[in-house]
């Protein structure tokens, strides 16, 4: 089990990417969060779940919903902590 801090910038916001990013969470499993910055150009999540799982949520943030166009991905892993009981978007 691992944790990894996310931000992913671009066009993220207005596209439904906190929506996919959680059905595609929630469906592996994982737990943490998803949330837009206060600027608009990125979305911030933290994830806690099995390492391949993981990667694999990461591999599609680099692709994103419809309409969504990425920059860049930052992630930092971290060592997991069982922080969390479920995953969930923040507003």
């Amino acid at each position: 089990m691992i944790r990894a801090h996310i931000i992913v910038k671009g066009k993220v916001q207005g596209v439904n990417f906190r929506y996919y990013f959680a059905k595609i969470a929630n469906q592996a499993g994982l737990t943490g969060w998803v949330k837009n910055s206060d600027d608009y150009q990125e979305v911030e999540a933290v994830l806690e779940g099995e390492e391949t799982d993981i990667k694999r949520l990461l591999a599609w943030c680099w692709k994103g919903p419809p309409r969504s166009e990425i920059n860049d991905v930052k992630t930092t892993m971290e060592k997991y902590q069982g922080e969390f009981t479920r995953f969930e978007i923040k507003r």
